[in-house]
């Protein structure tokens, strides 16, 4: 594997967040993506500087009060995507790649906020099963990681503001949902109304990965800065079966690579998450493992 010509440094910063899932897990997704050997494979291989500032404080649900059942946890939520937030503005300001590791996906509504708060409203590829696109009044779970993109977008309603937060953190005209096959109705009446360009899996059946991905980033590309957030579950369960929520009929083992792969070539790429990695549905840190094979891929390892 090499890495092509423009390399940056990368901070990484973990969030081991499970409050935003409906299932128990996702919190220690980011020691099993470390475990996998995401530094070595990012610095020795790749020869990309590296700094891991380890991981943001979590609460964990057992001490923790719910709050509204139409938005579980939201607090607590808001709380550490505010730290997950500092961290990536910090980041991004000294020239560094922020790469965020989940955690539910919940926790990427921190690394959008960090980014516009240094640049302003940017771009988001949401690479992801589910569009996320729910609010507390179209949640049939309540579940946040359900609802981030919309608040992403400054769609989900006044309970996801905090005080110094710039929302939209997003723009809804510079949003591609790629690899969806799951929306609720309330997502799909949102979907209807915004300007977002959506690939669900028939579409990247219909016409393949490649143009699906280069669509989704001339579309977003033009704004601020460009965060591309993978959510895990977009692969399919045959390749990675540790995720908080599966659906089958996913990208497959080179789907995956080849749209990271794309990303990288375009030099896009402002900042990166990767989330819902669920050890205790995982085989032998598969799951864990491709997350670091599709890390390295976005910011640029080839196989020639």
């Amino acid at each position: 594997m090499t890495v092509q010509p423009g390399t940056r440094e990368v901070d990484v910063i973990g969030a081991p967040l499970d409050l935003g899932a409906g299932r128990r897990g996702v919190d220690m997704g980011p020691s099993a993506i470390r475990y996998a050997g995401l530094e070595q494979h990012l610095a020795e291989k790749l020869g990309l500087k590296v700094d891991d500032l380890g991981n943001v404080a979590a609460p964990v649900a057992e001490s923790t009060a719910m709050g509204d059942d139409r938005a579980r946890f939201l607090d607590q939520i808001l709380d550490l995507c505010d730290d997950v937030g500092k961290g990536v503005a910090r980041a991004t300001a000294r020239g560094a790649l922020p790469l965020v590791l989940g955690g539910d996906h919940s926790v990427a509504l921190g690394s959008l906020v960090g980014m516009a708060s240094v640049h302003g409203a940017g771009g988001v590829i949401w690479i992801d099963a589910h569009g996320d696109l729910n609010t507390p009044e179209t949640s049939p779970s309540g579940n946040v990681h359900g609802m981030v993109l919309a608040a992403a977008l400054g769609v989900a309603g006044p309970a996801f503001s905090r005080e110094g937060w710039i929302l939209p953190a997003a723009e809804a005209g510079r949003t591609a949902l790629v690899g969806v096959r799951s929306l609720d109705e309330g997502e799909r009446e949102l979907l209807r109304r915004l300007g977002a360009k959506v690939f669900t899996m028939s579409e990247i059946d219909r016409i393949g990965i490649e143009p699906c991905m280069r669509e989704a980033l001339a579309h977003c590309a033009g704004g601020a800065f460009l965060h591309v957030s993978l959510d895990m579950d977009v692969v399919d369960p045959e390749y990675a079966p540790g995720v908080g929520t599966p659906v089958r009929g996913g990208l497959s083992y080179r789907e995956a690579h080849l749209a990271m792969e794309i990303v990288a070539e375009s030099g896009l790429a402002d900042s990166l998450d990767v989330v819902e990695v669920n050890p205790v549905l995982d085989r032998e840190n598969a799951t864990g493992q491709l997350a670091v094979e599709l890390v390295a891929s976005a910011l640029g390892a080839r196989i020639l």
